[in-house]
């Protein structure tokens, strides 16, 4: 399936020619103007269109038939003239239906790890974890800002004018500190996961090597093999799942754990979209000062006690 980090005008006229579609029908599909249309395809690359837009031609994109992402990929390939990169991705997540459960404070999707016993680091190590609940995306920046409002916690440096660029609020939010990802868990009444609680999450009760499988495939998650160069909204690799319906346990930021591996340190959790996809193996060490913020961080949170 082909997969548009970011939609301007190139993606747009090129997605309508692989459609099929005339700038009518596409306009009547977005409900946007004709006129739209072809203004956004003369401006090409240099026009960004709005996150509604954005989020309807994502849906448009996953509905389309192999043959429209074989032409789209072709078109955009051939012409070069595409900001972004054309991720491929395997297959589509059959989530089960009422899977996860929305958290009574921050209203995030969760998804619950049954009690039980999972191998755990490199050498697969029996250990037992009781039942939890983890998130079932990183904190996004959407998220983030609801904490902000309630709390008047500081602001991430990467925002812009005290406020999340409207087409990042589905993306993970970064520059965060342990500290500020720490604040927002107690906030929501939550805590930072443990290193094992995130490694069961991430592989399951019989410690597949990857959430997905056994397979090396960075197509399935956004490392630095997959070529994308900044995150990506959160709930994009569909193909990448952990056994319990987790999305980006590999790639996309750094996360946050609660367990300590020195005085002012804490462990870092499933690599990023700046990382190799060897260092993103959920079984791999890693971790940073307490202080310590970047472009490539995140964190998500679990819960002991949600019903």
């Amino acid at each position: 399936m082909a997969i548009i980090p970011e939609w301007s005008g190139v993606e747009l006229r090129a997605f309508r020619v692989a459609s099929r579609w005339s700038q009518a029908d596409l306009a009547d599909l977005l409900q946007v103007s004709e006129r739209g249309i072809a203004k956004a395809e003369a401006a090409g690359s240099s026009h960004s269109l709005r996150p509604v837009t954005q989020a309807t031609l994502d849906d448009l994109l996953r509905k389309a038939p192999a043959d429209v992402h074989a032409r789209l990929v072709t078109l955009l390939t051939r012409d070069g003239q595409s900001s972004y990169p054309v991720v491929t991705e395997a297959e589509t997540a059959q989530i089960p239906e009422d899977w996860y459960v929305k958290h009574p404070v921050d209203g995030r999707l969760m998804a619950e790890v049954p009690a039980g016993v999972f191998l755990s680091g490199s050498d697969d190590e029996p250990l037992w974890e009781e039942t939890f609940w983890i998130d079932a995306h990183p904190v996004t920046n959407a998220d983030y800002s609801r904490f902000i409002a309630a709390t008047g916690h500081r602001i991430p440096e990467h925002w812009d004018d005290d406020r999340c660029r409207a087409e990042l609020y589905a993306h993970p939010v970064v520059h965060v500190t342990w500290d500020d990802a720490n604040a927002y868990a107690s906030w929501a009444d939550k805590q930072l996961p443990t290193t094992t609680q995130w490694e069961k999450a991430a592989r399951g009760f019989h410690g597949s090597v990857w959430p997905w499988g056994p397979a090396i495939s960075p197509a399935k998650c956004n490392v630095k093999e997959t070529g994308i160069g900044s995150t990506s909204k959160v709930s994009r690799f569909q193909s990448g799942l952990s056994p319990f319906y987790a999305f980006d346990m590999v790639g996309n930021v750094w996360e946050w754990t609660s367990t300590a591996s020195a005085q002012g340190r804490y462990e870092l959790k499933g690599g990023a979209w700046t990382s190799p996809l060897f260092t993103a193996e959920p079984s791999r060490f890693n971790d940073a000062d307490i202080s310590m913020h970047d472009d490539d961080t995140g964190f998500r949170c679990v819960s002991m006690h949600l019903a």
